[in-house]
């Protein structure tokens, strides 16, 4: 299959987030869901984009809790200790947030972190700021003090075939925007969809079934 993404929405007059040709690969961005998205599991979500070429697409929601885990249990499902003080007592788990990274996989973990932390074969670096490792060494590091200064735990991934986000984008399903630590890793889940829009120059309240039109 052909990808669409040569064609994919928007001209130079397009809306703020609309994507042109000049800019048809979102990787490293993040991706803002619309009103018309027509899907209930992205309903107000903010993806962002790990990966976008002619071969598909793949991103983690970064503003959906995972409701039924927290770090310090997953670490105890995975036998990961915790470290010791030089006193020999153990020391408390750093607490990194646990989310809902997508409905693909939900039993697979990607850690998004900053570029302080690098695993060889295993970490791979997508914009200048910000890296994702899947193995449980990363988790293994974080508990141990030793992982990087900023990260998010996803549970699971957003993923699209060939062409399949670019036929979304045209349909008016997402917006984009500039990807910045707030909206990665900050702690206020429900202030990020807002936040995202408003980088665009949008108010939510605005926001209607026509959103995304020329």
């Amino acid at each position: 299959m052909t990808s669409n993404a040569e064609n994919s929405g928007g001209t130079p007059g397009g809306p703020p987030g609309s994507v042109s040709d000049a800019d048809q690969y979102l990787e490293g961005k993040m991706l803002i869901a619309m009103p018309t998205m027509g899907d209930d599991r992205f309903t107000r979500t903010l993806i962002y984009m790990c990966a976008h070429s002619d071969e598909g697409a793949m991103g983690l929601v970064v503003n959906k809790i995972a409701p039924t885990i927290q770090f310090p249990e997953l670490l105890e499902q995975l036998e990961i200790p915790a470290s010791l003080t030089p006193q020999g007592e153990r020391c408390v788990s750093p607490t990194v947030p646990v989310l809902q990274g997508g409905p693909v996989e939900t039993g697979r973990g990607f850690v998004l972190h900053s570029q302080d932390y690098h695993q060889d074969n295993a970490t791979l670096p997508i914009s200048e700021n910000v890296s994702m490792t899947a193995t449980v060494d990363v988790l293994k590091a974080i508990a141990h003090g030793t992982g990087p200064d900023k990260a998010m735990l996803a549970l699971g991934y957003a993923g699209w075939a060939p062409g399949q986000l670019e036929h979304e984008i045209q349909a008016n399903g997402w917006l984009h925007c500039e990807a910045d630590d707030d909206l990665l890793f900050g702690i206020n889940l429900d202030d990020k969809y807002d936040q995202a829009l408003a980088k665009l120059g949008i108010d939510v309240s605005f926001l209607s079934g026509d959103a995304g039109h020329a």
